[in-house]
């Protein structure tokens, strides 16, 4: 499917609903917030500002949305108040996203909308998101999910609206290893860490990672920290804002997602074709083979930890541990659709 019909896909679904949009101002609220605009009878675009967020990230929210015209509304909270989000959990993101979308849906409904929308995308599926869960939990929809759209679907789709986006969205917190305590020194060092960076070297994408008081820097062009003079200074700054050590991850940050299954070669017959992928996350095997019917036939078993699924002819074998195989497929594209029709089917 290419990406007109996508959007089109994207139109039919919104159209004439009532819609809260679960608003960052990134790329993939940023495309919601903007078709919902133009084809939902009526949509709001909510940001939630948890305390923690980069310093521009709710000023950029509010640009973006006066830009598409959408109707935007700032909930202010300090997440920091709650022990759960404090003690910083392996699920931190679950608890996070679960306060966040508690304020949204009640929002949606004290409003009378129909239901809150989001922008997690297929390629998100791909990567150990916690807060995922919430979605099901509080039946927060997932447009771009159902209708196959993945991170550079959406980025391309932006760029060819010419239509500006935030490319740094993420939490404070995210940077905070799981375990330590979130405090506000930590958070204010680390937020004090990535403006400097950015006002020192004009990116717009910075993160610098709190591992224990030491400082791991990650950027997109690292050739533009590698300079003696600027890495003294940073050096300098870091510690004296808290930082024991300060170290600059020279493979660099990248947030594209483009390559959502890897080609294997059958090494007995070269005339049948497998692709896989590993998800970072182990499988709800029941649950998953239960929404995994709506595709096929299933055969489960929990004690090996294996489901198989025949789809037209194509044989999908998913593990426990997060491994998906697909055999019998044509090509690369072939296997990449067929993933993306399992992959909202998976539960964790």
């Amino acid at each position: 499917m290419d990406l007109k019909e996508k959007v089109d896909d994207l139109r039919k679904y919104l159209h004439g609903k009532k819609v809260v949009v679960a608003f960052s101002g990134g790329a993939d609220s940023t495309l919601m917030a903007s078709v919902a605009q133009e084809e939902a009878q009526d949509a709001l675009a909510v940001t939630v500002d948890n305390g923690v967020m980069p310093a521009e990230c709710v000023d950029n929210a509010e640009e973006i949305a006066q830009k598409i015209g959408v109707k935007h509304l700032v909930v202010h909270s300090n997440f920091l108040d709650d022990p759960a989000f404090k003690i910083n959990p392996p699920n931190r993101c679950y608890v996070c996203k679960l306060k966040m979308y508690q304020e949204l849906d009640k929002i949606a409904r004290t409003k009378h909308y129909d239901c809150v929308v989001d922008g997690t995308n297929i390629s998100d599926l791909l990567e150990d998101r916690p807060g995922i869960r919430v979605n099901l939990e509080k039946e927060v929809k997932m447009p771009l999910v159902k209708l196959g759209f993945t991170s550079q679907d959406v980025r391309n789709i932006l760029k060819e609206l010419n239509m500006d986006y935030n490319p740094s969205t993420t939490c404070l917190a995210t940077r905070i290893s799981t375990g330590e305590e979130i405090t506000l020194h930590k958070i204010n060092r680390i937020k004090y860490a990535e403006n400097l960076i950015k006002d020192t070297t004009g990116m717009e994408v910075v993160r610098v990672r709190d591992q224990g008081g030491l400082a791991r820097i990650e950027v997109e062009d690292v050739d533009k920290l590698i300079k003696k003079d600027l890495v003294h200074y940073l050096d300098l700054e870091l510690r004296s804002a808290g930082f024991d050590r300060v170290t600059l991850d020279i493979t660099g940050y990248n947030d594209s997602k483009e390559d959502i299954i890897i080609y294997k070669p059958c090494t007995h017959e070269k005339n049948r074709i497998m692709f896989e992928t590993d998800l970072p996350y182990p499988l709800n095997l029941p649950a998953t083979c239960q929404e995994l019917e709506s595709l096929g036939e299933v055969k489960c078993s929990r004690e090996m930890g294996v489901a198989m699924l025949e789809v037209e002819g194509r044989n999908i074998t998913l593990f426990a541990k997060g491994k998906i195989v697909a055999r019998k497929v044509k090509d690369r594209e072939d296997a990449q659709e067929l993933l993306v029709k399992i992959l909202p089917c998976i539960r964790r």
